[in-house]
């Protein structure tokens, strides 16, 4: 089994519901250990748009990364995500942080994922369940991280 972080973001219809259904539909592929509490969040990248819920859960699970993706896409479609534009609005996202201490970089998939480091929606909700985990490429815990990015707009729920 291996041990992933995912993020998850909703800011179409009932946001916390969405997010509790994204996890319900993971069933036994990813065995949830735990789950940051849900934040409110800024849109980051196209502004014009509803705030997003955001959370981030560890689990285990026994797929691979690609085999992880594709899962998680066939959720977002089945929840009813339509392509629009980069980083509008969307019933459900979901995002693979980080899959072991895995280094992965595909055309497909980036392990860890290229932004996390940058977005405070992210390192928020993961700093609340695991503050000294290290980033496996850039060596630094996510506290760390978090230290270098803007808070502003984020509120725990």
């Amino acid at each position: 089994m291996a041990m992933v972080w995912i993020a998850l973001g909703s800011n179409l219809g009932e946001r916390a519901a969405n997010l509790e259904t994204a996890i319900n539909l993971m069933g036994d592929d990813v065995c949830v250990l735990a789950k940051s509490s849900l934040y409110q969040t800024k849109p980051w990248g196209y502004l014009a748009q509803d705030d997003f819920y955001n959370q981030v859960l560890v689990g285990e699970t026994s797929l691979r990364p690609q085999k992880l993706l594709s899962r998680l896409k066939g959720i977002e479609k089945q929840m009813g995500r339509k392509k629009t534009i980069r980083n509008g609005p969307r019933v459900i996202d979901l995002d693979i942080l980080l899959y072991d201490d895995l280094l992965l970089h595909s055309k497909r998939l980036t392990i860890p994922h290229p932004r996390m480091h940058e977005r405070a929606f992210v390192l928020v909700p993961l700093v609340e369940l695991q503050p000294d985990l290290v980033h496996p490429e850039l060596g630094l815990t996510m506290s760390a991280l978090l230290a270098k990015v803007d808070r502003a707009g984020i509120v725990r729920l």
